[in-house]
Protein backbone atom coordinates (compact mmCIF):
# COMPACT_ATOMS: atom_id res chain seq x y z
CA UNK A 1 0.00 0.00 0.00
CA UNK A 2 1.79 3.06 -1.32
CA UNK A 3 0.57 6.52 -2.12
CA UNK A 4 3.05 6.64 -5.01
CA UNK A 5 1.34 3.80 -6.90
CA UNK A 6 -2.23 4.11 -5.64
CA UNK A 7 -2.51 7.90 -5.66
CA UNK A 8 -0.16 8.82 -8.53
CA UNK A 9 -2.72 11.25 -9.97
CA UNK A 10 -3.93 12.80 -6.65
CA UNK A 11 -1.22 15.38 -6.11
CA UNK A 12 -3.66 18.20 -5.27
CA UNK A 13 -5.73 16.05 -2.88
CA UNK A 14 -2.60 14.90 -1.08
CA UNK A 15 -1.54 18.49 -0.69
CA UNK A 16 -4.90 19.37 0.89
CA UNK A 17 -4.87 16.27 3.13
CA UNK A 18 -1.42 16.94 4.54
CA UNK A 19 -2.38 20.55 5.24
CA UNK A 20 -5.46 19.28 7.08
CA UNK A 21 -3.21 16.99 9.15
CA UNK A 22 -1.08 19.93 10.23
CA UNK A 23 -4.23 21.86 11.12
CA UNK A 24 -5.38 18.96 13.31
CA UNK A 25 -2.01 18.91 15.07
CA UNK A 26 -2.17 22.65 15.71
CA UNK A 27 -5.72 22.27 17.01
CA UNK A 28 -4.54 19.60 19.47
CA UNK A 29 -1.71 21.88 20.60
CA UNK A 30 -4.26 24.63 21.25
CA UNK A 31 -6.42 22.17 23.19
CA UNK A 32 -3.53 21.12 25.44
CA UNK A 33 -2.52 24.76 25.93
CA UNK A 34 -6.01 25.67 27.11
CA UNK A 35 -6.00 22.63 29.41
CA UNK A 36 -2.77 23.87 31.02
CA UNK A 37 -4.33 27.31 31.53
CA UNK A 38 -7.34 25.69 33.19
CA UNK A 39 -5.06 23.67 35.47
CA UNK A 40 -3.15 26.80 36.47
CA UNK A 41 -6.35 28.73 37.08
CA UNK A 42 -7.78 25.85 39.13
CA UNK A 43 -4.59 25.59 41.17
CA UNK A 44 -4.61 29.34 41.79
CA UNK A 45 -8.23 29.25 42.93
CA UNK A 46 -7.50 26.31 45.25
CA UNK A 47 -4.54 28.14 46.77
CA UNK A 48 -6.60 31.30 47.25
CA UNK A 49 -9.38 29.25 48.83
CA UNK A 50 -6.92 27.59 51.21
CA UNK A 51 -5.33 30.94 52.07
CA UNK A 52 -8.73 32.56 52.61
CA UNK A 53 -9.68 30.12 55.36
CA UNK A 54 -6.26 29.91 57.02
CA UNK A 55 -6.33 31.34 60.55
CA UNK A 56 -4.84 34.80 60.91
CA UNK A 57 -1.66 34.90 62.96
CA UNK A 58 -1.84 36.29 66.47
CA UNK A 59 -5.62 36.41 66.37
CA UNK A 60 -8.42 34.88 68.39
CA UNK A 61 -9.24 32.72 65.39
CA UNK A 62 -5.82 31.06 65.66
CA UNK A 63 -6.61 30.05 69.25
CA UNK A 64 -9.71 28.20 68.06
CA UNK A 65 -7.54 25.76 66.11
CA UNK A 66 -6.56 23.89 69.25
CA UNK A 67 -9.62 21.65 68.91
CA UNK A 68 -9.29 18.40 66.97
CA UNK A 69 -12.07 19.33 64.56
CA UNK A 70 -10.51 22.69 63.68
CA UNK A 71 -7.04 21.12 63.46
CA UNK A 72 -8.48 18.60 61.01
CA UNK A 73 -9.90 21.48 59.00
CA UNK A 74 -6.49 23.19 59.05
CA UNK A 75 -4.87 19.97 57.83
CA UNK A 76 -7.46 19.84 55.05
CA UNK A 77 -6.53 23.39 54.02
CA UNK A 78 -2.83 22.48 53.95
CA UNK A 79 -3.49 19.35 51.91
CA UNK A 80 -5.63 21.35 49.49
CA UNK A 81 -2.62 23.61 49.01
CA UNK A 82 -0.50 20.56 48.11
CA UNK A 83 -3.36 19.31 45.94
CA UNK A 84 -3.23 22.60 44.03
CA UNK A 85 0.51 22.13 43.58
CA UNK A 86 -0.09 18.88 41.73
CA UNK A 87 -2.34 20.64 39.26
CA UNK A 88 0.47 23.11 38.68
CA UNK A 89 2.77 20.14 38.01
CA UNK A 90 0.25 18.84 35.45
CA UNK A 91 0.27 22.22 33.72
CA UNK A 92 4.08 22.43 33.69
CA UNK A 93 4.56 18.89 32.37
CA UNK A 94 1.95 19.29 29.64
CA UNK A 95 3.53 22.55 28.58
CA UNK A 96 7.04 21.11 28.35
CA UNK A 97 6.31 17.57 27.13
CA UNK A 98 3.39 18.22 24.78
CA UNK A 99 2.83 21.86 23.87
CA UNK A 100 6.50 22.78 23.50
CA UNK A 101 7.53 19.58 21.70
CA UNK A 102 4.58 19.58 19.29
CA UNK A 103 5.06 23.26 18.48
CA UNK A 104 8.66 22.59 17.37
CA UNK A 105 7.56 19.46 15.51
CA UNK A 106 4.87 21.39 13.60
CA UNK A 107 7.47 23.85 12.37
CA UNK A 108 9.69 21.00 11.18
CA UNK A 109 6.71 19.27 9.61
CA UNK A 110 5.75 22.36 7.65
CA UNK A 111 9.27 22.69 6.28
CA UNK A 112 9.41 19.03 5.28
CA UNK A 113 6.00 19.18 3.63
CA UNK A 114 6.99 22.30 1.73
CA UNK A 115 10.15 20.59 0.45
CA UNK A 116 8.33 17.45 -0.71
CA UNK A 117 5.61 19.28 -2.56
CA UNK A 118 8.21 21.59 -4.10
CA UNK A 119 9.94 18.51 -5.54
CA UNK A 120 6.57 17.22 -6.74
CA UNK A 121 5.76 20.47 -8.49
CA UNK A 122 9.23 20.54 -10.05
CA UNK A 123 8.76 17.03 -11.45
CA UNK A 124 5.29 18.00 -12.67
CA UNK A 125 6.69 21.04 -14.45
CA UNK A 126 9.43 18.94 -16.08
CA UNK A 127 6.99 16.41 -17.53
CA UNK A 128 4.79 19.23 -18.74
CA UNK A 129 7.78 20.80 -20.50
CA UNK A 130 8.56 17.48 -22.18
CA UNK A 131 4.96 17.22 -23.27
CA UNK A 132 5.08 20.67 -24.81
CA UNK A 133 8.25 19.78 -26.68
CA UNK A 134 6.59 16.64 -28.01
CA UNK A 135 3.56 18.61 -29.15
CA UNK A 136 5.74 21.19 -30.92
CA UNK A 137 7.70 18.46 -32.72
CA UNK A 138 4.49 16.76 -33.71
CA UNK A 139 2.96 19.93 -35.15
CA UNK A 140 6.14 20.71 -37.04
CA UNK A 141 6.20 17.20 -38.54
CA UNK A 142 2.54 17.56 -39.53
CA UNK A 143 3.16 20.94 -41.10
CA UNK A 144 6.19 19.72 -43.07
CA UNK A 145 4.24 16.72 -44.37
CA UNK A 146 1.47 18.95 -45.65
CA UNK A 147 4.00 21.29 -47.27
CA UNK A 148 5.67 18.32 -48.98
CA UNK A 149 2.31 17.10 -50.32
CA UNK A 150 1.50 20.52 -51.75
CA UNK A 151 4.97 20.83 -53.31
CA UNK A 152 4.56 17.37 -54.91
CA UNK A 153 1.15 18.24 -56.31
CA UNK A 154 2.48 21.53 -57.73
CA UNK A 155 5.41 19.73 -59.40
CA UNK A 156 3.10 17.17 -60.98
CA UNK A 157 0.84 19.96 -62.25
CA UNK A 158 3.76 21.88 -63.74
CA UNK A 159 5.16 18.72 -65.33
CA UNK A 160 1.85 17.96 -67.05
CA UNK A 161 1.42 21.45 -68.41
CA UNK A 162 2.97 21.74 -71.95
CA UNK A 163 3.05 25.47 -71.77
CA UNK A 164 5.38 25.54 -68.81
CA UNK A 165 9.07 25.87 -69.54
CA UNK A 166 11.48 23.13 -68.59
CA UNK A 167 13.20 25.48 -66.14
CA UNK A 168 9.95 26.05 -64.22
CA UNK A 169 9.33 22.31 -64.10
CA UNK A 170 12.81 21.69 -62.75
CA UNK A 171 12.36 24.36 -60.14
CA UNK A 172 9.10 22.79 -59.00
CA UNK A 173 10.73 19.39 -58.84
CA UNK A 174 13.56 20.66 -56.68
CA UNK A 175 11.07 22.40 -54.38
CA UNK A 176 9.10 19.18 -53.96
CA UNK A 177 12.24 17.25 -53.13
CA UNK A 178 13.25 19.89 -50.56
CA UNK A 179 9.84 19.69 -48.89
CA UNK A 180 10.02 15.91 -48.77
CA UNK A 181 13.42 16.12 -47.13
CA UNK A 182 12.16 18.56 -44.54
CA UNK A 183 9.24 16.26 -43.81
CA UNK A 184 11.61 13.36 -43.33
CA UNK A 185 13.74 15.42 -40.96
CA UNK A 186 10.67 16.48 -38.97
CA UNK A 187 9.56 12.87 -38.82
CA UNK A 188 12.90 11.81 -37.40
CA UNK A 189 12.83 14.64 -34.86
CA UNK A 190 9.28 13.85 -33.83
CA UNK A 191 10.14 10.18 -33.40
CA UNK A 192 13.14 11.04 -31.24
CA UNK A 193 11.14 13.51 -29.14
CA UNK A 194 8.36 10.98 -28.68
CA UNK A 195 10.75 8.34 -27.44
CA UNK A 196 12.33 10.81 -25.08
CA UNK A 197 8.92 11.92 -23.71
CA UNK A 198 7.79 8.35 -23.16
CA UNK A 199 10.96 7.67 -21.26
CA UNK A 200 10.54 10.83 -19.14
CA UNK A 201 6.89 10.07 -18.53
CA UNK A 202 7.66 6.53 -17.40
CA UNK A 203 10.37 7.87 -15.12
CA UNK A 204 7.98 10.50 -13.77
CA UNK A 205 5.06 8.23 -12.93
CA UNK A 206 6.99 5.16 -11.85
CA UNK A 207 10.03 6.65 -10.16
CA UNK A 208 9.96 10.35 -9.27
CA UNK A 209 6.32 10.74 -8.21
CA UNK A 210 6.23 7.43 -6.22
CA UNK A 211 9.39 8.46 -4.35
CA UNK A 212 8.00 11.90 -3.54
CA UNK A 213 4.59 10.55 -2.55
CA UNK A 214 6.26 7.87 -0.46
CA UNK A 215 8.13 10.54 1.49
CA UNK A 216 4.89 12.48 1.94
CA UNK A 217 3.20 9.31 3.17
CA UNK A 218 5.98 8.63 5.67
CA UNK A 219 5.79 12.25 6.83
CA UNK A 220 2.03 11.97 7.37
CA UNK A 221 2.38 8.66 9.20
CA UNK A 222 5.01 10.17 11.50
CA UNK A 223 2.57 13.00 12.23
CA UNK A 224 -0.16 10.50 13.13
CA UNK A 225 2.21 8.53 15.37
CA UNK A 226 3.40 11.72 17.04
CA UNK A 227 -0.09 12.94 17.87
CA UNK A 228 -0.91 9.49 19.25
CA UNK A 229 2.18 9.57 21.48
CA UNK A 230 1.21 13.05 22.65
CA UNK A 231 -2.24 11.82 23.63
CA UNK A 232 -0.60 9.01 25.58
CA UNK A 233 1.68 11.54 27.30
CA UNK A 234 -1.40 13.61 28.05
CA UNK A 235 -2.80 10.71 30.07
CA UNK A 236 0.55 9.81 31.66
CA UNK A 237 1.04 13.34 32.99
CA UNK A 238 -2.25 13.01 34.87
CA UNK A 239 -1.47 9.47 35.99
CA UNK A 240 1.90 10.49 37.46
CA UNK A 241 0.31 12.84 40.00
CA UNK A 242 -2.50 10.49 40.99
CA UNK A 243 -0.43 8.82 43.77
CA UNK A 244 0.44 12.21 45.27
CA UNK A 245 -3.14 13.44 44.97
CA UNK A 246 -4.25 10.17 46.56
CA UNK A 247 -1.79 10.78 49.39
CA UNK A 248 -3.28 14.27 49.91
CA UNK A 249 -6.74 12.76 50.09
CA UNK A 250 -5.47 10.07 52.47
CA UNK A 251 -4.08 12.77 54.74
CA UNK A 252 -7.42 14.58 54.67
CA UNK A 253 -9.13 11.32 55.61
CA UNK A 254 -6.56 10.73 58.35
CA UNK A 255 -7.16 14.24 59.70
CA UNK A 256 -10.92 13.64 59.65
CA UNK A 257 -10.47 10.37 61.57
CA UNK A 258 -8.38 12.19 64.18
CA UNK A 259 -11.38 14.29 65.23
CA UNK A 260 -12.10 13.37 68.84
CA UNK A 261 -15.35 14.71 70.21
CA UNK A 262 -14.48 13.68 73.77
CA UNK A 263 -11.17 15.49 73.61
CA UNK A 264 -12.82 18.63 72.23
CA UNK A 265 -15.42 18.51 75.00
CA UNK A 266 -12.65 18.24 77.58
CA UNK A 267 -10.85 21.19 76.01
CA UNK A 268 -14.02 23.26 76.30
CA UNK A 269 -14.03 22.44 80.02
CA UNK A 270 -10.38 23.45 80.34
CA UNK A 271 -10.98 26.65 78.40
CA UNK A 272 -14.01 27.90 80.30
CA UNK A 273 -13.92 26.16 83.69
CA UNK A 274 -14.05 28.84 86.40
CA UNK A 275 -13.13 26.69 89.37
CA UNK A 276 -15.98 28.11 91.42
CA UNK A 277 -18.25 25.92 93.50
CA UNK A 278 -21.99 25.85 92.76
CA UNK A 279 -24.03 28.09 95.09
CA UNK A 280 -25.56 26.54 98.16
CA UNK A 281 -29.16 26.46 99.29
CA UNK A 282 -30.99 29.68 99.99
CA UNK A 283 -32.10 30.29 103.55
CA UNK A 284 -35.80 30.58 104.23
CA UNK A 285 -36.78 34.12 105.06
CA UNK A 286 -39.85 34.44 107.21
CA UNK A 287 -41.76 37.66 106.76
CA UNK A 288 -44.66 38.38 109.06
CA UNK A 289 -45.65 41.81 107.75
CA UNK A 290 -48.70 42.05 105.46
CA UNK A 291 -48.11 41.32 101.82
CA UNK A 292 -50.02 42.68 98.88
CA UNK A 293 -49.58 39.49 96.95
CA UNK A 294 -47.37 36.47 96.67
CA UNK A 295 -45.23 36.37 93.58
CA UNK A 296 -45.01 33.02 91.87
CA UNK A 297 -41.62 31.42 91.39
CA UNK A 298 -41.75 32.16 87.70
CA UNK A 299 -42.50 35.91 88.04
CA UNK A 300 -40.48 38.96 88.99
CA UNK A 301 -41.29 41.18 92.00
CA UNK A 302 -40.08 44.72 91.93
CA UNK A 303 -42.38 46.64 94.30
CA UNK A 304 -40.99 49.52 96.28
CA UNK A 305 -42.18 51.59 99.23
CA UNK A 306 -40.74 53.97 101.79
CA UNK A 307 -37.39 53.82 100.05
CA UNK A 308 -37.00 50.12 100.89
CA UNK A 309 -37.43 47.12 98.67
CA UNK A 310 -40.42 44.90 99.26
CA UNK A 311 -39.66 41.29 100.21
CA UNK A 312 -39.34 38.87 97.30
CA UNK A 313 -40.95 35.47 97.69
CA UNK A 314 -39.88 32.32 95.92
CA UNK A 315 -36.93 30.02 95.74
CA UNK A 316 -34.73 32.37 93.72
CA UNK A 317 -33.02 35.49 95.00
CA UNK A 318 -32.70 38.95 93.58
CA UNK A 319 -29.04 38.33 92.91
CA UNK A 320 -30.21 36.46 89.85
CA UNK A 321 -32.20 39.28 88.28
CA UNK A 322 -30.22 39.25 85.08
CA UNK A 323 -31.97 42.02 83.14
CA UNK A 324 -30.90 44.54 85.82
CA UNK A 325 -27.34 43.40 86.40
CA UNK A 326 -25.20 45.20 83.87
CA UNK A 327 -22.46 46.76 85.94
CA UNK A 328 -20.65 43.46 86.44
CA UNK A 329 -20.82 42.69 82.74
CA UNK A 330 -19.04 45.93 81.96
CA UNK A 331 -16.43 45.39 84.64
CA UNK A 332 -15.20 42.27 82.83
CA UNK A 333 -14.82 44.12 79.54
CA UNK A 334 -13.04 47.28 80.66
CA UNK A 335 -9.26 47.26 80.48
CA UNK A 336 -6.80 44.39 80.32
CA UNK A 337 -7.22 43.42 83.98
CA UNK A 338 -4.74 43.29 86.88
CA UNK A 339 -1.30 41.75 86.54
CA UNK A 340 -2.16 38.77 88.74
CA UNK A 341 -5.31 38.00 86.66
CA UNK A 342 -7.39 38.28 89.81
CA UNK A 343 -10.32 39.40 87.68
CA UNK A 344 -10.57 35.85 86.26
CA UNK A 345 -12.20 32.79 87.79
CA UNK A 346 -9.79 30.56 89.73
CA UNK A 347 -9.31 27.90 87.05
CA UNK A 348 -8.85 30.44 84.27
CA UNK A 349 -6.55 32.44 86.49
CA UNK A 350 -4.45 29.36 87.18
CA UNK A 351 -4.10 28.67 83.45
CA UNK A 352 -3.09 32.26 82.71
CA UNK A 353 -0.57 32.28 85.52
CA UNK A 354 0.90 28.97 84.35
CA UNK A 355 1.21 30.32 80.83
CA UNK A 356 2.94 33.42 82.13
CA UNK A 357 5.39 31.34 84.19
CA UNK A 358 6.19 29.15 81.18
CA UNK A 359 6.70 32.22 79.01
CA UNK A 360 9.05 33.79 81.53
CA UNK A 361 11.02 30.54 81.87
CA UNK A 362 11.48 30.45 78.11
CA UNK A 363 12.73 34.04 78.17
CA UNK A 364 15.16 33.13 80.95
CA UNK A 365 16.46 30.20 78.92
CA UNK A 366 17.02 32.44 75.90
CA UNK A 367 18.94 34.96 78.00
CA UNK A 368 21.01 32.19 79.58
CA UNK A 369 21.86 30.76 76.16
CA UNK A 370 22.96 34.21 75.02
CA UNK A 371 25.04 34.61 78.19
CA UNK A 372 26.70 31.21 77.66
CA UNK A 373 27.53 32.10 74.07
CA UNK A 374 29.06 35.44 75.10
CA UNK A 375 31.00 33.70 77.88
CA UNK A 376 32.53 31.29 75.37
CA UNK A 377 33.33 34.19 73.06
CA UNK A 378 35.05 36.00 75.94
CA UNK A 379 37.13 32.89 76.72
CA UNK A 380 38.21 32.75 73.08
CA UNK A 381 39.19 36.45 73.15
CA UNK A 382 41.15 35.88 76.38
CA UNK A 383 43.09 33.00 74.83
CA UNK A 384 43.48 34.73 71.47
CA UNK A 385 43.57 38.53 71.97
CA UNK A 386 44.14 39.08 68.26
CA UNK A 387 40.56 37.87 67.60
CA UNK A 388 38.94 40.55 69.76
CA UNK A 389 38.84 42.49 73.00
CA UNK A 390 37.52 40.39 75.91
CA UNK A 391 36.44 43.51 77.79
CA UNK A 392 34.08 44.49 74.98
CA UNK A 393 31.58 41.79 75.96
CA UNK A 394 31.56 42.53 79.70
CA UNK A 395 28.89 45.21 79.39
CA UNK A 396 26.61 42.89 77.46
CA UNK A 397 27.19 40.08 79.98
CA UNK A 398 26.22 42.42 82.78
CA UNK A 399 23.03 43.39 80.96
CA UNK A 400 22.14 39.73 80.42
CA UNK A 401 22.74 39.00 84.12
CA UNK A 402 20.43 41.84 85.13
CA UNK A 403 17.76 40.69 82.69
CA UNK A 404 17.94 37.13 84.00
CA UNK A 405 17.63 38.37 87.60
CA UNK A 406 14.60 40.50 86.71
CA UNK A 407 12.95 37.59 84.92
CA UNK A 408 13.60 35.28 87.87
CA UNK A 409 11.97 37.77 90.21
CA UNK A 410 8.99 37.91 87.87
CA UNK A 411 8.83 34.11 87.84
CA UNK A 412 8.89 34.01 91.64
CA UNK A 413 6.09 36.57 91.79
CA UNK A 414 3.85 34.68 89.36
CA UNK A 415 4.73 31.32 90.94
CA UNK A 416 3.60 32.75 94.28
CA UNK A 417 0.25 33.72 92.82
CA UNK A 418 0.05 30.34 91.10
CA UNK A 419 0.73 28.51 94.35
CA UNK A 420 -1.94 30.60 96.04
CA UNK A 421 -4.52 29.62 93.40
CA UNK A 422 -3.48 25.96 93.27
CA UNK A 423 -3.59 25.82 97.05
CA UNK A 424 -7.22 26.93 97.06
CA UNK A 425 -8.59 24.94 94.14
CA UNK A 426 -8.36 21.38 95.55
CA UNK A 427 -10.19 22.21 98.77
CA UNK A 428 -13.97 22.30 98.38
CA UNK A 429 -15.12 25.09 100.70
CA UNK A 430 -18.37 25.19 102.62
CA UNK A 431 -21.41 25.76 100.44
CA UNK A 432 -22.05 29.50 100.22
CA UNK A 433 -25.19 30.92 101.68
CA UNK A 434 -27.18 33.53 99.90
CA UNK A 435 -29.59 36.06 101.38
CA UNK A 436 -31.34 39.11 99.92
CA UNK A 437 -29.81 38.42 96.54
CA UNK A 438 -26.11 38.59 97.52
CA UNK A 439 -23.42 36.09 98.54
CA UNK A 440 -21.77 35.99 101.94
CA UNK A 441 -18.03 35.47 102.23
CA UNK A 442 -16.81 31.88 101.92
CA UNK A 443 -13.91 31.99 104.35
CA UNK A 444 -12.14 34.31 106.73
CA UNK A 445 -9.24 35.03 104.39
CA UNK A 446 -11.14 37.87 102.78
CA UNK A 447 -11.64 36.13 99.44
CA UNK A 448 -15.05 36.93 98.00
CA UNK A 449 -17.68 34.34 97.42
CA UNK A 450 -17.46 32.49 94.14
CA UNK A 451 -19.13 34.16 91.23
CA UNK A 452 -21.17 31.72 89.25
CA UNK A 453 -22.06 31.69 85.57
CA UNK A 454 -25.78 31.97 85.14
CA UNK A 455 -28.09 32.08 82.23
CA UNK A 456 -29.95 35.29 81.50
CA UNK A 457 -33.40 35.40 79.91
CA UNK A 458 -31.85 36.21 76.53
CA UNK A 459 -29.78 33.02 76.65
CA UNK A 460 -26.44 34.82 77.23
CA UNK A 461 -24.01 34.21 80.07
CA UNK A 462 -22.09 36.53 82.32
CA UNK A 463 -19.93 36.36 85.41
CA UNK A 464 -20.75 38.17 88.65
CA UNK A 465 -17.53 39.01 90.39
CA UNK A 466 -16.22 41.42 92.97
CA UNK A 467 -14.15 44.41 91.92
CA UNK A 468 -11.16 43.32 93.99
CA UNK A 469 -10.21 39.75 94.90
CA UNK A 470 -9.10 40.57 98.41
CA UNK A 471 -12.11 42.75 99.33
CA UNK A 472 -15.59 41.90 100.52
CA UNK A 473 -18.63 43.29 98.77
CA UNK A 474 -21.08 44.79 101.30
CA UNK A 475 -24.43 43.07 101.35
CA UNK A 476 -26.16 46.33 100.54
CA UNK A 477 -24.46 46.97 97.18
CA UNK A 478 -27.09 45.30 95.06
CA UNK A 479 -29.96 46.54 97.21
CA UNK A 480 -28.74 50.10 96.90
CA UNK A 481 -28.29 49.70 93.19
CA UNK A 482 -31.76 48.39 92.43
CA UNK A 483 -34.07 49.29 95.32
CA UNK A 484 -33.26 52.97 95.50
CA UNK A 485 -33.98 53.62 91.85
CA UNK A 486 -37.35 55.03 90.83
CA UNK A 487 -39.82 52.80 88.92
CA UNK A 488 -39.46 53.03 85.16
CA UNK A 489 -42.21 55.04 83.45
CA UNK A 490 -44.71 53.38 81.14
CA UNK A 491 -43.88 53.92 77.45
CA UNK A 492 -46.77 51.97 75.91
CA UNK A 493 -48.99 48.95 76.15
CA UNK A 494 -48.88 45.44 74.75
CA UNK A 495 -51.15 42.47 74.15
CA UNK A 496 -49.98 38.90 74.80
CA UNK A 497 -50.29 36.87 71.59
CA UNK A 498 -49.39 33.60 73.29
CA UNK A 499 -49.20 32.20 76.79
CA UNK A 500 -45.69 32.42 78.28
CA UNK A 501 -44.56 30.64 81.44
CA UNK A 502 -41.70 32.59 82.96
CA UNK A 503 -39.36 29.91 84.25
CA UNK A 504 -36.19 32.02 84.61
CA UNK A 505 -35.68 34.66 87.24
CA UNK A 506 -36.39 38.10 85.86
CA UNK A 507 -39.16 36.89 83.54
CA UNK A 508 -42.89 37.14 84.07
CA UNK A 509 -45.71 34.78 83.12
CA UNK A 510 -48.43 36.10 80.83
CA UNK A 511 -51.68 34.64 79.48
CA UNK A 512 -52.82 34.85 75.87
CA UNK A 513 -54.89 38.00 75.25
CA UNK A 514 -53.72 39.73 78.44
CA UNK A 515 -53.08 43.50 78.22
CA UNK A 516 -49.97 44.81 80.01
CA UNK A 517 -47.83 47.95 80.23
CA UNK A 518 -44.49 48.33 78.41
CA UNK A 519 -41.74 49.95 80.48
CA UNK A 520 -38.67 49.03 78.37
CA UNK A 521 -38.69 48.11 74.68
CA UNK A 522 -36.60 45.41 73.01
CA UNK A 523 -32.91 46.38 73.02
CA UNK A 524 -32.05 43.88 70.30
CA UNK A 525 -31.79 40.82 72.57
CA UNK A 526 -35.34 39.58 71.84
CA UNK A 527 -36.86 40.53 75.26
CA UNK A 528 -39.33 43.27 76.20
CA UNK A 529 -39.77 44.48 79.79
CA UNK A 530 -43.41 44.80 80.85
CA UNK A 531 -45.42 45.55 84.01
CA UNK A 532 -48.69 43.99 85.08
CA UNK A 533 -49.21 46.22 88.10
CA UNK A 534 -47.21 48.15 90.64
CA UNK A 535 -45.86 44.99 92.22
CA UNK A 536 -45.26 42.72 89.26
CA UNK A 537 -42.99 43.31 86.26
CA UNK A 538 -40.48 41.35 84.25
CA UNK A 539 -39.29 40.28 80.79
CA UNK A 540 -41.18 38.38 78.08
CA UNK A 541 -40.06 37.36 74.57
CA UNK A 542 -40.79 40.16 72.12
CA UNK A 543 -42.27 37.69 69.63
CA UNK A 544 -44.94 36.73 72.22
CA UNK A 545 -46.48 40.20 72.46
CA UNK A 546 -47.83 42.90 70.21
CA UNK A 547 -46.40 46.22 71.40
CA UNK A 548 -48.04 49.65 71.04
CA UNK A 549 -45.61 52.42 72.00
CA UNK A 550 -46.87 55.89 72.88
CA UNK A 551 -46.23 58.46 70.16
CA UNK A 552 -44.66 60.83 72.62
CA UNK A 553 -42.18 58.12 73.67
CA UNK A 554 -40.12 56.74 70.77
CA UNK A 555 -42.72 56.63 68.07
CA UNK A 556 -45.46 54.11 67.60
CA UNK A 557 -43.97 50.71 66.72
CA UNK A 558 -45.50 47.26 66.52
CA UNK A 559 -43.55 44.02 66.97
CA UNK A 560 -45.19 40.85 65.72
Amino acid sequence: MSWGTELWDQFDNLEKHTQWGIDVLEKYIKFVKERTEIELSYAKQLRNLSKKYQPKKNSKEEEEYRYTSTRAFLATLNEMNDYAGQHEVISENMTSLITGELTRYVQELKQERKSHFHDGRKAQQHIETCWKQLEASKRRFERDCKEADRAQQYFEKMDADINVTKADVEKARQQAQLRHQMAEDSKAEYSSTLQKFNSEQHEHYYTHIPNIFQKIQEMEERRIVRIGESMKTFAEVDRQVIPIIGKCLDEITKAAESVDHKNDSQMVIEAFKSGFEPPGDIDFEDFTQPMKRTVSESSLSNSRGDGKSEPKFGSKSKGKLWPFIKKNKLSLKLGAGPEDFSNLPPEQRRKKLQQKVDELNRDIQKEMDSRDALTKMKDVYVKNPQMGDAASVDHRLAELGQNIEKLRLEVQKFEGWLAEVEGRLPARPEQPRRQSGVYEAQNASGVNSCAQDRESPDGSYTEEQSQETEMKVPATDFDDEFDDEEPLPTIGTCKALYTFEGQNEGTISVAEGEMLYVIEEDKGDGWTRIRRNEDEEGYVPTSYVEVYLDKNAKGAMTYI
